[in-house]
């Protein structure tokens, strides 16, 4: 080897080590993986507490369980087992408290950031009558259950007519008890918001302020202009909580992205704001966050069918979109075909992004397929269930359908949940299942454009080009959903779902969708109506994209037929 290419061969090395501190691939690394640890440690060092009361708890319930039905202690030691959450330890909920958005309302925008003790006690005053008198029929249902099950005991449980009473009087408790919480549900706490967002706004901006610094930002330019970024993203949440928009879909994320273009389009981004609108750097950063939420054994949960509805039909539909933009509508822009292509198939704005680094698709181009996602996200969300209903199709049929063609996440559990509670388990699951599909995309996608598509002809692309096209945070995206995966499995159902689920992913998740939120804005304060119109010329991307939805609809209700209730009906007969 020459001096020369020694030489080259060395700065290389040096280049991709400090590409550890200097690109933002990695700083959405080191962000994400520093939450998650966060939430980790705190929720983790309450797992001794936990699980010293969850063992007493049970051995309650096992010492009750030889009798010949679920005493009333059996019922009030399962309640308090479930209780024992994660999130519910005062350093978690602390933490929680300090992460939420506006609240919803209805017709006074300042009611999404607080509330009165005088505004609650009006809206309770016609709700607690009804609680009160719901506690009252608990307390006398509890009542007749301590003596009819008193006088089951009182016969060694060996009276069949007595424990039968018994068992009649202590079902009718629960079913009271049922009610009660349902009613207390509707009763409101004064709160304000207003402290919380102020505290997490400067967090945040501290942050992602630290990463900006390594990546050569002027630090206080930048911290100056996330506040401003990060104030659009919560009026975008404010009105995307107005009851009324987002029961039919205008959310916060829609609001996000309309705002900024508003600003972009009208008066203009100022200069000084711009520092702030970063905005891959705050999308990669939520999609390590997303990784913990990809939990492996909730994937195996609905098992094959599951996964032939993902993986085998969102290749399909990929792949068949990509060619029928390049063939038939002749699209001038690989790059924008293959962004549009992955956003409707796999899983929106998430795989969009991880699709356009791998492509180096220009900002416009993903501003579009962002744009073109979440308008039809925010038409199936509504559409969907009210079709599902009105045919009346399963609910397991419908969760998988709407869960592996509704693009975000969030989108997918509101469809599934107004459906039915099966089909929100299905919706969410299948589409777990389909996130893992980002970073095989992501790689799939940069080894095709660097050796087919960008390629030269007489040159061979080697593992090095292909690594460097390769957008990194997906890294941080898979080690986060294999570490995740490895602690909830080893954790067991139960301890898994305490600490993991009502746990570290409740911090995660809000945290995901504020970096979300972040990106949106930062999307719309950098577009340009006249560079983004020039791309809709001939309407190929709405026709590719209208298509190809088209196709993966058939696809995946089709799949989801077959695979849950033809060639796997005995796992659709256990969900």
């Amino acid at each position: 080897m020459s001096q020369e290419n020694g030489t080259i061969v060395v700065d290389r090395a040096k280049s991709q080590w400090s590409d550890l501190w200097k690109k933002e691939d990695y700083w959405a690394i080191w962000i994400g993986f520093f939450i998650l640890a966060v939430a980790m440690f705190t929720v983790f060092s309450g797992r001794q507490d936990l699980e010293s009361k969850y063992n007493q708890y049970a051995a309650v319930m096992e010492a009750e369980s030889t009798k010949p039905f679920k005493t009333i202690a059996w019922y009030e030691a399962s309640a308090a087992q479930k209780g024992l959450q994660g999130q519910k330890l005062a350093s978690v909920k602390a933490i929680i408290n300090q992460l939420k958005t506006p609240a919803r309302w209805q017709s006074n925008p300042l009611d999404a950031l607080m509330m009165s003790q005088a505004q609650a006690d009006k809206i309770n005053e016609a709700i607690q009558p009804k609680v009160d008198a719901a506690k009252q029929a608990e307390a006398a249902a509890l009542a007749l259950a301590k003596e009819t099950e008193a006088a089951a005991a009182g016969a060694a449980f060996g009276d069949a007519t007595l424990n039968a009473a018994a068992k009649k009087a202590i079902d009718e408790w629960q079913a009271a008890k049922k009610q009660t919480a349902a009613a207390a549900k509707k009763l409101v706490a004064p709160f304000n918001r207003i402290p919380t967002l102020i505290v997490l706004g400067l967090a945040l901006a501290v942050l992602t302020s630290i990463g900006a610094m390594f990546m050569g930002f002027n630090v206080g330019k930048f911290f100056v202009a996330f506040l401003g970024v990060y104030a659009l993203c919560v009026l975008a949440n404010i009105l995307g909580n107005q009851k009324t928009m987002r029961l039919y879909g205008i959310n916060a994320e829609i609001w996000s992205i309309a705002i900024g273009m508003i600003v972009a389009n009208t008066v203009g981004t100022p200069r000084w704001l711009k520092e702030g609108a970063q905005v891959e750097y705050f999308i990669k950063a939520g999609l390590v966050l997303l990784g913990a939420e990809v939990l492996f054994h909730k994937i195996m949960a609905i098992g094959i069918p599951g996964i032939f509805v993902a993986w085998v039909v969102t290749p399909i539909v990929l792949i068949s979109t990509y060619i029928f933009g390049q063939k038939v509508l002749k699209m001038p822009s690989q790059t924008l075909n293959i962004v549009i292509s992955a956003d409707m198939s796999v899983c929106g704005t998430s795989a969009a992004i991880a699709t356009a680094a791998a492509a180096r698709a220009k900002k416009e181009e993903l501003t579009l397929s962002i744009g073109l996602s979440l308008t039809f996200t925010a038409i199936m969300m509504v559409v969907m269930p009210a079709f599902i209903k009105a045919v009346g199709m399963p609910e397991v049929l419908g969760g998988a359908w709407i869960g592996g063609t509704v693009d975000a996440t969030g989108a997918v559990a509101a469809a599934g949940a107004f459906i039915g509670p099966k089909a929100l388990q299905v919706a969410a699951t299948v589409k777990m299942i389909q996130n893992v599909l980002i970073g095989v995309t992501a790689f799939c996608v940069a080894i095709y454009f660097s050796t087919k598509v960008e390629a030269r002809a007489g040159e061979s692309v080697g593992a090095m080009e292909i690594w460097h096209r390769f957008p990194k945070f997906v890294i941080g995206f898979l080690a986060a959903s294999v570490v995740f995966s490895l602690v909830s499995s080893g954790l067991g159902a139960d301890f898994g779902k305490m600490l993991v689920d009502n746990g570290t992913n409740k911090i995660s998740v809000p945290l995901r969708g504020w970096f979300f939120g972040l990106a949106f804005v930062a999307i719309g304060l950098t577009t340009n109506f006249r560079e983004l119109g020039k791309y809709f010329k001939g309407g190929k991307p709405i026709i590719l994209y209208i298509c190809g939805q088209s196709l993966n609809l058939a696809l995946t209700l089709l799949m989801a037929w077959i695979m849950f209730y033809k060639v796997f009906p005995e796992i659709t007969a256990k969900i």
